[in-house]
């Protein structure tokens, strides 16, 4: 595979005033203190010891030749075959071998898709918490977004089958889902959007008939990513079932029959996409499909959730991601580009959009950690881990999503015309962007799965505030006042959340109270972890975020108000420069006027 040459960069940055280098060559693990910190917090120091030489490699690559294999893949999409070579209807999606080399690191080298499930992966004995994983797919998806979904729905696939398959399935086809060997993979896909309903899945309309031991589905699935996935997880209405999604069952569909031969469906397209291009995303017809039903009939939406909101974490960790590598690029241009004799960085509304980018980025961080980490908890047997992570899930779905369209945008922006052009990664970054906030849920149903669901039926509500109290009591090396001001805070969004889901006549709110509740979690985090990182290194920056967060995303802004004053220039110098600064200096800005 041709590799693209480096004079361009090296020119570049012996020129700075011409053109500005991109992040060709950076490593993504060494240049992110910020996820160092996060996961001495988040993990043990066993698992963190063990796995950073596997996250530096990551690092390394995902800056290097796997950004130029997603390049590539980007560039020359899957093509679907409706005959092999010799006239058989045999249907096969080429792929360029760009592609395959990013599956063979991420399914094969890092295991990514196996690594909560599959004890042994990459050495360790046992299996890994959701945060490890996700430390992994933050990494790799700043190289390439569009695999992100292949290997969140295989380990998706892996775990519905695990938690709700009969022992039979599970002997079948569980192992191979897990595998990492390339040789033995089998790549898991999930079908749920059809026509008549994306997000209203009670209006399905594919049928499921029993056949003995089997079902046979007939229908049309019209959004299916990793179209030939070797293992589907999908929903079917049973004959004569109830209508809703109380009637839906959850089947798992083989691509190939016991005797080698396809199943009974085809790929009858794939889709020319925005974004995620490498990726192959179809549309499938059911003609009599063969399928086994995966736990009860009755629960099929229910058990199907559980792959959604797995999912939903997912997006916001790969959302993230997005953000953290156009991030990297906006930062490498403002510290190389001189304009009017000035570097960018140095020029004050340079600054104050590079602060715009790093502030989404790091809260969207902080709230990614966050929701793995109370999964990691739900999963050990905590009901109110279980009960934050109901609403941390959507709450982090819906704004960390929409944020990384505004960042991913801002940073081509950053580099200019140029950034536009498909041969540097801003633009691709900006069409992927696009995706996830359409991904598993768009805004409104998101938003309304956060207030009418999370809190009005299961009263979430009460386990966020809970825990954010907790959080700040646990904060003590945080000024007192600010904690106090963040406690106010924390009830006066719940409050709001509170009474926006109670009448349904406040429906039109659902979205603005969804991002003041991602807005005041992610600045009592962003506190609660500049104490954490102070303690162990002596640096308090991310409480300087904190305050950012509450001046420029809660706090309501008049227009006419200059904002830009000493005590901002002194915030954005410490968070644009790489000294640590200790919370004392951190505490009087934190507080200042």
């Amino acid at each position: 595979m041709q590799q693209r040459s480096g004079r361009d960069v090296t020119a570049a940055a012996d020129r700075p005033g011409l053109l500005a280098p991109d992040t060709s060559g950076m490593n993504f693990y060494r240049a992110d203190p910020a996820l160092t910190d996060l996961l001495r917090i988040h993990l043990p120091d066993r698992i963190f010891n063990h796995i950073e030489p596997h996250l530096d490699r990551l690092g390394g690559l995902a800056g290097g030749h796997l950004d130029e294999c997603a390049r590539l893949a980007d560039r020359h999409t899957p093509v679907l075959h409706q005959r092999d070579r010799f006239g058989r209807d045999v249907q096969w999606i080429e792929y360029h071998p760009a592609y395959r080399e990013l599956e063979n690191a991420a399914f094969g080298e890092f295991g990514i898709h196996a690594m909560s499930i599959r004890k042994g992966v990459l050495g360790w004995p046992d299996k890994y918490p959701v945060v490890a994983k996700h430390a992994f797919t933050f990494l790799f998806n700043q190289a390439e977004f569009g695999l992100g979904c292949p290997i969140n729905v295989t380990d998706g696939c892996a775990k519905l089958l695990a938690n709700f398959g009969s022992d039979a399935l599970k002997a079948k086809y569980l192992d191979s889902l897990t595998e990492t060997n390339m040789a033995k993979l089998t790549q898991g896909g999930q079908f749920m959007t059809e026509k008549e309903g994306g997000s209203d899945v009670g209006t399905l309309t594919t049928s499921a008939v029993q056949e003995g031991d089997h079902w046979r589905l007939s229908g049309e699935k019209w959004f299916c990513s990793n179209a030939d996935a070797e293992v589907v997880m999908l929903l079917a209405r049973p004959r004569g079932a109830e209508g809703g999604t109380r009637g839906v069952g959850l089947f798992l569909m083989p691509r190939r029959l016991d005797d080698g031969s396809q199943n009974h469906y085809r790929i009858v397209r794939l889709k020319d996409k925005l974004g995620t291009r490498s990726m192959a995303s179809g549309e499938i017809k059911l003609e009599g499909a063969i399928a086994y039903a995966v736990g009860r009939l009755d629960r099929g939406f229910v058990q199907m959730a559980e792959m959604v909101n797995s999912s939903r974490l997912s997006n916001g960790v790969k959302s993230t991601a997005l953000m953290r590598r156009a991030h990297h690029d906006a930062m490498t241009v403002a510290k190389n580009r001189v304009v009017f004799g000035s570097r960018i960085v140095d020029l004050p509304l340079g600054r104050r959009q590079l602060m715009k980018i790093a502030l989404a980025t790091e809260q969207a961080l902080s709230m990614s950690f966050l929701t793995a980490d109370a999964l990691d908890r739900a999963e050990a047997g905590s009901q109110d881990a279980a009960a934050l992570l109901r609403i941390l899930t959507p709450i982090l779905k819906f704004r960390a999503t929409r944020d990384a369209r505004k960042v991913c945008g801002d940073a081509l922006e950053m580099r200019g015309g140029i950034g536009y052009i498909e041969e540097f990664a801003t633009s691709r970054l900006l069409r992927d962007a696009h995706l996830g906030s359409i991904w598993e849920g768009t805004g409104n149903i998101v938003a309304l799965d956060a207030l009418k669901r999370a809190i009005g039926r299961h009263g979430a509500d009460s386990a966020l505030a809970a825990d954010l109290h907790a959080r700040l009591d646990d904060s003590a090396a945080v000024p007192q006042a600010w904690r106090d001001r963040l406690r106010g805070l924390t009830d006066r969004t719940i409050g709001f959340a509170r009474e926006v889901a109670s009448r349904a006549d406040n429906e039109a709110e659902a979205r603005r109270a969804t991002s003041l509740l991602y807005h005041v979690a992610s600045a009592v985090a962003l506190a609660w972890e500049g104490g954490r990182i102070h303690e162990r290194r002596g640096d308090a920056r991310r409480l300087l975020l904190s305050r950012l967060v509450v001046d420029h995303r809660i706090s309501a802004g008049d227009p006419f108000r200059l904002t830009e004053n000493a005590t901002q220039a002194a915030i954005a110098s410490h968070l644009l420069g790489e000294r640590p600064v200790g919370i004392v200096e951190v505490g009087e800005l934190v507080l200042a006027a």
